[in-house]
């Protein structure tokens, strides 16, 4: 009987640690789903070398500009594209929307590459933003077709790090 007893109580217990392990998953998703654009100028605040970098030395930091440039030649259909590569998080959950909505997300800022910062600006956690960048997650707008029509040449970083 006792080692029944063990038994029951170590499935017990294994029971609650995978309760607690999918939990935690499950936090761990509706946190990531949760989490909304801030702007780079949020960043700025903890990570001020990094930002001033990448204002000065990186053409994303002033994305907006080639999107009022070209803005008068377009239809809303053809401006609406801009938007997806030029701004931050547009057609995301809190992302871009309007230069007057959200002119914080005017440019193609900090999140672009990072993701949302909502969570990490909260918890400092650096496992709450992206940190590891590789050249594939350019490619939704840095991809060939982008790349011929407007000859740009992607590089990683952009002069930010």
């Amino acid at each position: 009987m006792l080692g029944k007893a063990r038994k029951l109580s170590a499935l017990g217990a294994l029971a609650g640690v995978l309760v607690l392990a999918c939990t935690g998953l499950a936090a761990t998703a509706r946190a990531a789903s949760e989490a909304r654009y801030v702007g780079s100028e949020v960043c700025k605040e903890c990570h001020e070398e990094q930002y001033a970098r990448f204002t000065k030395y990186s053409k994303k930091a002033h994305s907006f500009k080639s999107v009022l440039a070209l803005k008068k030649g377009l239809s809303e259909g053809e401006l609406k594209k801009c938007y997806e590569c030029h701004t931050t998080g547009y057609n995301q959950p809190g992302g871009f929307r309007s230069e007057s909505e959200t002119p914080a997300l005017k440019n193609a800022g900090c999140e672009v590459c990072h993701g949302p910062g909502s969570l990490h600006q909260e918890s400092q956690d650096p496992k709450d933003i992206r940190a590891k960048l590789s050249a594939k997650q350019c490619e939704s707008c840095h991809n060939a077709e982008r790349v011929g029509a407007f000859r740009f040449r992607p590089l990683l970083f952009g002069g930010a790090h």
